[in-house]
């Protein structure tokens, strides 16, 4: 394969990252052609569609613990199997959209298997994974999912261009129809055991279950702080690229590409001594300062002409994507790490619903702080992304000493 390629050597892992390209072909297939079918072709509002995907997306969240929870009883493979099976389902439902009331009612239980099943996906990457291997995993599958978003994008962009009633059909086909080839391609995965073969005992579920795990919500907290910087880089950066920093539209294709590219290159790479919370936690430090070292060299492209501005939003963009892929190996390492052995999928889960809602919220409030705030704007989000990362070392210290000691062996019985 070359030592550019995402694609891992033949194993599990590798079977999961094809699995991962062909859902995530259907994905940036969605994500070009989603807001268009459902505006120009159905009809709808897009304020309308705003609002319901909003919706449907706060209500979605509502199943990443209980789905996260389900895949640490069964066995996630088939478990995110059979939810892939659903989300063709509904992705075919878009067919007989027609009204608001008729997108809700597809868009909600879309949401829902959306958010249950990034849940049981990082359950079942811990169990292909395994303890010393899963941050790696979810670098890898990172990867490939770029990839593969990237590659739906340009399909898309074919359908677009036609821009009829039959391409918008075909474009929703073709993304159920990677939903089906995405599960038929786990299935042949062997059988995961549930939350990676560890054994319930009292105790090892702390606090009655994550969302009473105080200590391990701060530590999710602050990276889901950090996690605002996927809001950040495709809505605020395109919108300032071209109204405050004068770019023309085609600058922000260019400032996505250069993400894209340095996360297939670089994610697996920077992902490196992220398995343990201590670690991790100080590469969260690091992803949220270099984080806000990006901030001021976006806030400057403002008050540059144009030629420099573009030079620089490439630049910043490229700073910004090493603290975005620090972050994400580092939160992933902390939730992996910080959860019971037999609750992996269910902390997963808290953990997507922190990200979430801050996302959620972000929207808007990030659309307001930076574009209506200018470069102070600028300033006092990267006051706020070094405030997280600061915070995270001592909340995962505390988070640690939380864990409770593992069991006394008895003699001869080996570890």
């Amino acid at each position: 394969m070359g030592r550019v390629s995402p694609l891992p050597p033949p194993g599990p892992l590798r079977t999961l990252a094809y699995a991962t390209l062909a859902n995530t072909v259907g994905a940036g297939l969605w994500l070009a052609g989603g807001a268009l079918y459902l505006t120009r072709d159905v009809g709808l509002s897009a304020t309308s569609m705003g609002a319901g995907l909003t919706v449907a997306g706060l209500v979605g969240l509502s199943a990443s613990v209980p789905l996260g929870g389900l895949a640490d009883r069964w066995d996630p493979r088939t478990l995110r199997a059979a939810l892939q099976v659903g989300q063709a389902v509904v992705a075919l439902a878009y067919l007989m959209v027609g009204s608001f009331p008729a997108f809700l009612a597809v868009a909600v239980p879309e949401a829902l298997l959306v958010a249950g099943n990034l849940a049981v996906r990082a359950a079942l990457v811990a169990a292909v994974g395994g303890p010393d291997g899963r941050v790696h995993a979810f670098a890898t599958l990172r990867a490939v999912a770029n990839l593969g978003i990237t590659v739906g994008t340009a399909l898309a962009g074919i359908a677009l261009a036609v821009d009829t009633h039959r391409a918008y059909q075909v474009l929703i086909v073709g993304n159920a129809a990677t939903y089906l080839l995405s599960a038929a391609l786990l299935l042949r995965l062997p059988p995961q055991p549930a939350a990676a073969g560890a054994r319930r005992t009292p105790g090892t579920l702390r606090r009655g279950g994550p969302l009473r795990d105080g200590r391990f919500l701060a530590v999710s907290g602050a990276s889901a702080v950090l996690s605002t910087h996927v809001t950040v880089l495709v809505l605020v950066v395109p919108l300032w690229t071209v109204n405050r920093a004068g770019a023309p539209p085609p600058v922000v294709s260019a400032v996505l590409l250069v993400n894209t590219v340095l996360t297939v290159l670089l994610a697996v790479r920077l992902s490196r001594g992220a398995e343990r919370a201590a670690p991790a936690a100080r590469k969260l430090r690091r992803a949220g300062l270099v984080l806000a070292a990006a901030t001021p060299l976006y806030a400057v492209t403002g008050v540059l002409p144009v030629l420099p501005a573009v030079v620089l939003l490439l630049v910043a963009t490229a700073v910004w994507t090493v603290g975005d892929l620090w972050h994400g190996a580092a939160g992933a390492g902390l939730a992996y790490d910080l959860a019971p052995p037999d609750a992996i999928g269910a902390y997963q889960g808290a953990d997507g619903l922190l990200a979430g809602l801050a996302q959620a919220l972000g929207r808007g409030l990030l659309t307001l702080l930076v574009l209506g705030g200018g470069p102070v704007g600028w300033l006092v989000l990267g006051g706020i992304f070094a405030a997280a990362g600061l915070a995270a070392p001592a909340l995962a210290r505390r988070a640690i000493a939380d864990r409770p000691a593992p069991e006394a062996r008895p003699a001869g019985v080996p570890g």
